[in-house]
């Protein structure tokens, strides 16, 4: 049984950081795109970030992009998202997310294995 396990979130100013981290165990997801989701207070689950099996493809919502970072360390099973410059629109529950595909989706239903989330509160 795979098991997603996020840490890192936290309570920060507006323009603070923070780096997220999903340990994966009970599978290697390795070899599968994993990416990152967040839900905020009354409002749906939305795609924050996506990367392929090996690392060299990443893709980003509009609104983070070139503030937010997704990496991964695939001989620890781990996936990080590194967040700069963070704003309170950006106040939510993150979730980590791994499919047993190569290819990237945005789309939550592609996705085959979901972390309990971690949640990040950027302070006006």
């Amino acid at each position: 049984q795979v098991q997603l396990v996020e840490s890192g979130g936290g309570l920060v100013p507006a323009g603070g950081s923070l780096k997220l981290s999903c340990a994966a165990s009970g599978r290697n997801l390795s070899t599968g795109a994993m990416g990152w989701f967040r839900q905020a207070p009354g409002k749906e689950r939305e795609f924050v970030a996506v990367i392929n099996w090996s690392g060299s493809d990443t893709y980003y919502t509009r609104t983070v992009k070139g503030r937010f970072t997704i990496s991964r360390d695939n001989a620890k099973n781990t996936l990080f998202l590194q967040m700069n410059d963070l704003k309170p629109e950006d106040t939510a529950v993150y979730y980590c997310a791994a499919r047993q595909s190569r290819s990237y989706s945005t789309g939550q239903y592609d996705f085959d294995y979901w972390g309990q989330g971690t949640a990040v509160t950027a302070s006006p």
